[in-house]
């Protein structure tokens, strides 16, 4: 096979050795007998605009990017689609024949496919959403459950002039809450997501009190290391449903590899094994 047909992709971050994308991606590789790898990239945030202008260099069709790169490598992107630019993130970048790097976020699409993979009849209509963080991904969160549906997305972060800005930048149905009212934010809620790294490995868990959230509520953890976050346990000794991270990093990974490499994979039962073998 010519060495032109080697695709290279790759996942960039800092710190990177957690990330279970390499697998995912290799699983698809293999499972559809392209000729290719995705590798991991440790990239400090002081070398970003570098790595990303050396992508074409190395030879790379792309890349994903995740913490701390979502929002700081706009700047260096060449063009973003409409649904990056609403969100203001990016996590999936192309190579153009140019050099000129594409970029587009498929967070929002793996969110919501996860939610639904897990909950066939969740609705984001149902209530109220309660969204804690103001990150890239919590962006990619908020438009997502604004785009499917949701009349009302109670937005909180440590720094509360950070959810105030999203907020403001998102207008309806978003609204901002001081983190000190994260706790009664939750009375009457119908989803809860947690986009902040409170709560991942090496990280303190996310203090939360869940009294005032209704037994019915779905509870979401984007966090998949670990795969069961404090608060996701709490959350099942209420007896509230729950959605690890999992499933988002799965399904977001989807529309990446079929930018790549051409084919649009599944989520398949053998890869959930593989992928939960890890941990």
């Amino acid at each position: 096979m010519a060495a032109s047909s080697f695709i290279l992709a790759g996942v960039m971050g800092w710190p990177i050795a957690h990330s279970r994308s390499p697998l995912i991606h290799s699983h698809w590789i293999d499972e559809h007998g392209l000729h290719g790898a995705y590798v991991p990239l440790a990239v400090n945030p002081a070398h970003l605009p570098q790595a990303l202008a050396g992508l074409k260099a190395l030879g790379f069709a792309g890349c994903n990017l995740t913490l701390p790169h979502k929002i700081e490598a706009l700047p260096w992107v060449d063009e973003l689609e409409a649904v990056a630019q609403r969100i203001g993130a990016v996590n999936t970048l192309s190579v153009k024949a140019d050099g000129r790097l594409h970029g587009t976020n498929t967070d929002a699409f793996g969110f919501i496919q996860s939610l639904r993979e897990a909950h066939s009849q969740w609705q984001a209509n149902a209530g109220p959403a309660v969204v804690l963080g103001a990150g890239g991904a919590a962006r990619a969160v908020v438009w997502a459950l604004a785009d499917a549906g949701a009349k009302e997305i109670r937005l909180l972060n440590r720094s509360s002039d950070k959810a105030q800005a999203m907020a403001d930048e998102f207008g309806l149905p978003v609204k901002a809450f001081a983190w000190s009212q994260r706790h009664s934010a939750l009375d009457g809620a119908s989803l809860l997501v947690n986009t902040t790294t409170q709560g991942m490995q090496g990280q303190p868990a996310l203090e939360l009190h869940l009294d005032d959230l209704p037994a019915h509520a779905l509870v979401s953890d984007i966090v998949y290391t670990p795969l069961q976050t404090d608060l996701l346990k709490r959350a099942a000794d209420k007896g509230n449903p729950t959605v690890n991270g999992l499933g988002m990093l799965l399904h977001q990974a989807r529309p990446a590899f079929a930018a790549w490499f051409g084919v649009m994979p599944e989520v398949t039962p053998a890869l959930w094994r593989k992928v939960l073998a890890t941990f």
